[in-house]
């Protein structure tokens, strides 16, 4: 076999070398080249199917693919969150990050992935805020007045969630942490029921999101005592924060989108500059506001740095509290 020139050998070798990064240089280029998978991990309808259907008809008609969203509902948003870390990462294969997956991380003993490690973060989307509420009987009108009643009667006010570990049942413990007083936690299986029962008066209190109540506080069917921001809220500008009465507390549902972790830098600069671009979007600043959420744009460090500090604030209050799963 004949032997090739030195020079020209080490010239064929580092053509070889750059092969890889060549393809996945055009491989970027070219994406999105087929339909992508948007997985939702909870159910048609709620609010994280609502924000995954409204960015993905913006890429979509942004990338000239359809984004299908994948609705992967089960184990409290787990199942949808451990299709997308084990898929391949080639950016057809994206989730639609929910609040209760920084709350798993902690929740949840024993998972077949660890969501930190393996979704990598491609871009924030919303917060999207919860308020305070209580049956109009209640006799607290304000946070200092609900404070004062319920150190007054340690264990008889009910407070309402969709679930053990939920955003509400969360956002509540942290109050309890923070206030000093102490409610009794009921769990529902979903927010619908439990907002039902609290407007019947079986239950007093629950911290649920705006869009979920906003209709029945205007109605005058509930009595809303504050919101979870950090700031007043547009959509309820006279009704105060929490922080106003308990510097400090700020609890809202972050969302937005995540990949496999290996999927290529390009790609998920591609999916989130158009994120970015959506988020600048007059009508879909409205869309979002609809649904209670103030836009978050940023780059995928700042969307990661946004989803470990929650991970870090919710497993305090999961480990403080002693939350378990039933």
């Amino acid at each position: 076999m004949k032997k090739l020139p030195r020079r020209k050998f080490l010239h064929l070798a580092a053509g070889a070398a750059a092969l890889p990064a060549i393809t996945r240089i055009a491989a970027a280029e070219a994406y999105p080249a087929r339909p992508v998978h948007l997985i939702s991990s909870f159910a048609a309808g709620g609010p994280n199917d609502l924000l995954a259907r409204l960015i993905g008809q913006w890429l979509s008609e942004r990338l000239g693919q359809p984004f299908i969203i994948d609705n992967r509902p089960g184990a409290g948003g787990n199942i949808g969150a451990e299709v997308a870390a084990k898929a391949s990462p080639d950016g057809y294969t994206l989730l639609m990050v929910a609040p209760a997956n920084v709350v798993n991380v902690t929740l949840y003993d024993k998972l077949d992935f660890n969501f930190m490690r393996d979704i990598a973060p491609v871009g924030g989307l919303t917060r999207v805020p919860e308020v305070m509420e209580v049956n109009p009987s209640f006799p607290a009108k304000t946070v200092p007045e609900f404070i004062a009643y319920a150190k007054a009667n340690p264990g008889k006010i009910n407070m309402a969630s969709g679930g053990n570990g939920s955003a509400a049942h969360v956002a509540g413990e942290l109050f309890m942490m923070m206030t000093g007083t102490d409610m009794v936690h009921v769990a529902y299986r979903g927010l619908a029921p439990a907002l039902t029962d609290l407007l019947a008066g079986q239950v007093q209190v629950i911290f649920d999101s705006v869009p979920n109540s906003i209709a029945h506080i205007r109605a005058g069917r509930l009595r809303a005592l504050a919101t979870t921001t950090a700031t007043r809220l547009e959509a309820l500008p006279d009704i105060p924060t929490v922080s106003e009465t308990v510097p400090g507390y700020e609890a809202s549902a972050l969302a937005g989108v995540g990949a496999p972790r290996a999927t290529p830098p390009e790609i998920i600069a591609t999916v989130n500059r158009e994120i970015n671009a959506a988020l600048a979007d007059p009508k879909m600043r409205t869309r979002l506001a609809d649904l209670g959420g103030t836009p978050i744009p940023g780059s995928p460090g700042d969307y990661g740095h946004m989803l470990a500090a929650e991970i870090e604030k919710w497993a305090q209050v999961v480990r403080t509290a002693h939350i378990k799963l039933d």
